[in-house]
C-alpha cells in the first residue's frame, strides 16, 4: 500500500471514532457566555506588536484566480465558473475536491518566508486553518478532508508554526470554515443554460459515489457540507452578505455540524497553541444559531492562561461586534479602519492583492505599493491599532518577485522609523489635513479602504511614546517646508516643553513655534517619497 493512502486510511479510521463525541473544555475563570468573557484584557505585547503578516494560503490559491474560487467557479457565468471550464472543465465532473488534489504545495518554505516576513518588521505572524471552502490546514482529528490527508500531504499549520517559533513571533491560525455550511451552496446547484443544464454539480456526491476515484473513501459531503435544503435566495450569489450572520433565510446549521466545527477548532487549539486566533465571523462562529463559538472563547482563554502561569496573553478577533462583545474580544476591520481614535486595542486585516492568490493582478501589477501600506499602517496606529497584511501566496507556495518588492520597500522603511510605530500609543489627535477631516465611515465589516482623495502633503498622523510625539507626513513636500497646524501656539495641543524636533533618520535645518504651527524645514538631502517621521520632544 502506498504511503500516502496508508495514512489517508489510518486518518479514516481515527476520523470515525471521534466524530460523535465532544471535546473536552479547559476549565478557568471564563465561562462560555458573553458576561463572562467580558473580563478579557487585550494584552500588552499585543498593543506594543502594531503589525503583523498573514499568509493566507489554501488550496484556492492553486488555480491562481483569485478570492472565493471555491464558492464562484459553481456559479455559471461568473468569471471564475469561465475560467474554471476553461483549465478544469465543469464542475459537475472536476469539482473543488479535485481542484484540491492538484494543490501539490512543491515549493513552499516556511522558514524563508517567515524569516522573510520578521525582517519587514512584523511582529506576530498568522497562517489560515482552514477556509470557507473547509479544508483544514491541518493533520485534523475531526475533518477527513485536511491537508495530510489529501492535497500536499502536508502539515501546513505545523510547518508555519515551527517558522515562527524558530523566527521568536508570536504565531497566529485565521479560522473561517463556520461559514461552509452557506458558502457551499452554490456546489449542490447545476447550470440553469446550455448542455449540462440540471446537471448537479458535484457538490452533491456522495462516500458511495467515490468508488474507482481518487477519492474513494472519502465522503465529499464532509467537504461541503451539502446535505441540507438550499437557504433563501441562495440562486442568487449575493444574497449570502445578508446572512452572513445566519439570519434572513440562511438554512441553519445543524447540531453536527455545529458539534463538528467546535471539536475540529478545539483539536486545532490544544495542538498548536496559538497565540492569537482570527475568526472570520459576525461576533464569534455560528452565534446566535449555537453556542460553540462562546465555548470555544472560554475554552482557549483558559487554556492560554494554564499555559502561561495564570496570566491571560491570548488574542481573539470577531468582527461587526456590539459594544459589548467589544469587552469580550478585539475588533477586526476588514479592508478598512475607523475614522476615529478607539479607546480599545483593534485590527485592520488587508492584502496588498486578493486574498487567495491571483495571476491577474500580478500581470498588471495591481498589488499595493510598500508606500500605500506604510501610510496605512500609520494611519492605523495612529487611532490604537494593529494592521494585519497578508502577502498572497501561490498554490506552490512562493510569492512573486512583484510581492517580494513590496515587502523589501516596506523592510527598508521600518529600518529606519519603526520606533514610531512599535510600543506607541494614539496621541491627543490621530491626524490632521484634508483625509482626517473628511468622514470615512465603515460598511459592514470594514471595507473602506482608498476611499476619497490620495494623500496631501498636508496630511500628518500622530502617535507618542513617553515624552516623545511622533508626526509623520504622509507625503513630504517636494520644498521639504512642513507645517504641522496642530501645533500652533494658540492651539490646545500646543506644549512649551517641545525644544527639540528632528527628522528620524535625517536632518532639520530649522524649525520654530508660531501662531500658524510648528514649521520645519527639512534638508534637501532628505527627500524621499516615503512617509517621514519627525521626533518632537
Amino acid at each position: 500500500m502506498k504511503k500516502s493512502l496508508l495514512i489517508t486510511f489510518v486518518a479514516l479510521i481515527v476520523f470515525s471514532c471521534t466524530s460523535n463525541k465532544k471535546e473536552k473544555m479547559q476549565t478557568g475563570i471564563f465561562e462560555p457566555t458573553w458576561e463572562s468573557l467580558k473580563q478579557y484584557e487585550v494584552p500588552e505585547w499585543f498593543r506594543d506588536a502594531k503589525f503583523g503578516i498573514w499568509a493566507h494560503w489554501g488550496p484556492q490559491c492553486q488555480p491562481e484566480a483569485g478570492d472565493w474560487y471555491g464558492r464562484h467557479m459553481y456559479v455559471q457565468g461568473h468569471w471564475q465558473y469561465n475560467y474554471h471550464l476553461e483549465h478544469y472543465g465543469h464542475p459537475s465532473e472536476f469539482g473543488f475536491k479535485d481542484v484540491i488534489h492538484e494543490w501539490k504545495a512543491d515549493k513552499w518554505d516556511p522558514e524563508k518566508l517567515v524569516a522573510l516576513y520578521k525582517r519587514a518588521g512584523a511582529k506576530y505572524f498568522f497562517a489560515m486553518g482552514n477556509h470557507h471552502d473547509n479544508l483544514d490546514l491541518w493533520g485534523s482529528k475531526y475533518q477527513e478532508w485536511n491537508s495530510v490527508n489529501v492535497g500536499p500531504h502536508k502539515d501546513i499549520l505545523a510547518g508555519w508554526a515551527k517558522a515562527a517559533k524558530a523566527n521568536n513571533l508570536p504565531f497566529g491560525v485565521s479560522i473561517h470554515s463556520a461559514h461552509a455550511w452557506r458558502w457551499y451552496e452554490t456546489a449542490q446547484q447545476s447550470d440553469k443554460t446550455g448542455d449540462l443544464a440540471g446537471v448537479p454539480y458535484d457538490g452533491t456526491l456522495t462516500k458511495e459515489d467515490g468508488k474507482g476515484t481518487w477519492w474513494e473513501g472519502l465522503d465529499p459531503q464532509n467537504l461541503y457540507a451539502q446535505n441540507h435544503p438550499l437557504s433563501k435566495n441562495s440562486k442568487d450569489p449575493g444574497s449570502i452578505g445578508s446572512q452572513w450572520a445566519w439570519e434572513n433565510g440562511a438554512t441553519p446549521p445543524s447540531e453536527e455540524y455545529c458539534l463538528n466545527f467546535y471539536n475540529r477548532t478545539v483539536d486545532m487549539i490544544n495542538t498548536f497553541e496559538p497565540d492569537l486566533i482570527y475568526f472570520d465571523d459576525t461576533g464569534l462562529p455560528l452565534w446566535p444559531v449555537s453556542n460553540v463559538g462562546l465555548e470555544l472563547a472560554a475554552h482557549y482563554y483558559n487554556k492560554n492562561m494554564a499555559d502561561h502561569d495564570g496570566k491571560l496573553e491570548a488574542v481573539l478577533f470577531g468582527k461587526i461586534l456590539t459594544d459589548d462583545q467589544n469587552e469580550c474580544l478585539v475588533w477586526d476591520v476588514e479592508r478598512g479602519a475607523p475614522d476615529a481614535i478607539q479607546d480599545k486595542a483593534w485590527q485592520t486585516c488587508t492584502c496588498i492583492g486578493g486574498w487567495h492568490y491571483d495571476r491577474s493582478l500580478y500581470e498588471r501589477s495591481g498589488y499595493k505599493s510598500a508606500k500605500t501600506v506604510i501610510q496605512m499602517l500609520v494611519d492605523i496606529v495612529s487611532k490604537n491599532g494593529n494592521l494585519l497584511l497578508n502577502i498572497p501566496v501561490r498554490g506552490d507556495g512562493s510569492i512573486d518577485e512583484k510581492e517580494l518588492a513590496v515587502v523589501e520597500g516596506i523592510t527598508e522603511w521600518m529600518d529606519t522609523n519603526s520606533e514610531c510605530i512599535y510600543g506607541t500609543r494614539p496621541w491627543a489627535i490621530y491626524g490632521e489635513g484634508p483625509k482626517a477631516d473628511s468622514a470615512n465611515p465603515i460598511k459592514d465589516q470594514g471595507f473602506n479602504e482608498g476611499r476619497g482623495a490620495t494623500y496631501s502633503t498636508e496630511d500628518i498622523r500622530f502617535t507618542k511614546k513617553g515624552d516623545v510625539l511622533y508626526a509623520v507626513v504622509m507625503n513630504q513636500p517636494e520644498s521639504n517646508q512642513i507645517l504641522i497646524k496642530s501645533l500652533a501656539v494658540n492651539g490646545p495641543h500646543f506644549n512649551d516643553k517641545m525644544k527639540h524636533v528632528e527628522l528620524v533618520g535625517g536632518s532639520v535645518n530649522s524649525f520654530h513655534f508660531d501662531e500658524n504651527g510648528l514649521n520645519v524645514q527639512l534638508s534637501q538631502n532628505d527627500r524621499t517619497d516615503m512617509p517621514c517621521v519627525l521626533k518632537i520632544y
